[in-house]
């Protein structure tokens, strides 16, 4: 036979190809019975929450949409927005000095990520609002000249302030590890291919490295941001009307905690709800390009379509 000829076969048909081929999924009793006992475990919580007077659901519809409460939550949400820019923005300044070739700065990030990691943040809230026990006064301008702004500390340091500076700091800490993690989960090559064309710096943080890295430090941001959203309830301690501390005004009041921390709750899930939504569809929109996450969703859709 000359090299390069080509042969057809013809094979026989199976003697079952005809026949109707019928596929008979797989018994799987364990989901059934999980299901049920999760379902069964959830009935009888409801049940319990809604018979229990204790509970005393009418007094959570009453303040439910309280001036007082809805007020405390738009400082909740605020202070949230707030406290995670300023984060976002020293945890990029932070992430991008941890990497920088000079030791001085690296070690200056790295200290700072260390004291503010390695303390408690209700320490460094407490310790921003008394920090006139330490500096009475300020004064802002050249050395051994007329200071350009001088006055008293305990002006300057509100409940606000205290809170904004504390929960800034510190989340600008946890910012910078997860910021430094997501560019170091960039390929090298795609820095170098950067520096090869030109780019440098800047330039190259925002054109290459970042929008690659967003894949990566979007869902532990996600996460901190719900975080701290419940975690700024810790300043209700130096008095500021947030979601908690507003909450706690009434029902010292009333005497009814319960209701009063329901309610509290009540709006926690509903901020926190639609923080995840939010977190979601930025993910979606910036894995639309990943294949590793394309072929993963195709087999997860393969395997269900298994039988």
């Amino acid at each position: 036979m000359p090299v390069g000829d080509r042969v057809s076969v013809t094979l026989p048909d199976p003697a079952w190809a005809d026949d109707d081929l019928v596929v008979v999924p797989r018994k799987r009793p364990g989901r059934w019975l999980a299901a049920l006992a999760v379902a069964a475990l959830a009935a009888a919580v409801a049940r319990s929450m809604a018979v229990n007077p204790n509970f005393q659901w009418s007094v959570v519809g009453e303040y439910l949409f309280s001036p007082i409460i809805l007020f405390g939550f738009l400082v909740t949400c605020w202070l949230t927005i707030v406290v995670m820019l300023i984060a976002v923005v020293l945890g990029v300044i932070l992430a991008t000095a941890q990497m920088s070739e000079n030791a001085v700065v690296r070690a200056a990030s790295a200290t700072y990520i260390w004291f503010f990691r390695g303390t408690p943040v209700l320490v460094q809230l407490i310790f921003w609002y008394n920090m006139a026990a330490l500096y009475p006064d300020y004064a802002i301008g050249l050395p051994f000249r007329t200071p350009w702004l001088s006055g008293s500390v305990n002006d300057l340091i509100t409940p606000w302030t205290a809170a904004i500076l504390a929960l800034g700091l510190n989340e600008a800490a946890y910012m910078a590890e997860i910021i430094r993690a997501g560019l170091l989960s960039v390929e090298p090559g795609q820095r170098d291919a950067a520096r090869a064309l030109g780019m440098r710096g800047p330039l190259l943080l925002r054109r290459i490295t970042l929008p690659q890295a967003m894949r990566a430090i979007i869902p532990p941001t996600g996460n901190q941001t719900i975080g701290m959203l419940k975690g700024t309830s810790i300043v209700s301690i130096v008095g500021l009307s947030e979601l908690l501390y507003s909450a706690q005004q009434i029902y010292a009041r009333t005497f009814q905690t319960i209701p009063l921390l329901l309610v509290a709750c009540a709006w926690y899930l509903v901020a926190t709800t639609v923080l995840s939504l939010g977190q979601y569809r930025i993910e979606r929109y910036f894995q639309r390009s990943d294949p590793g996450r394309r072929r993963a969703q195709a087999g997860v859709e393969i395997e269900r379509a298994m039988p």
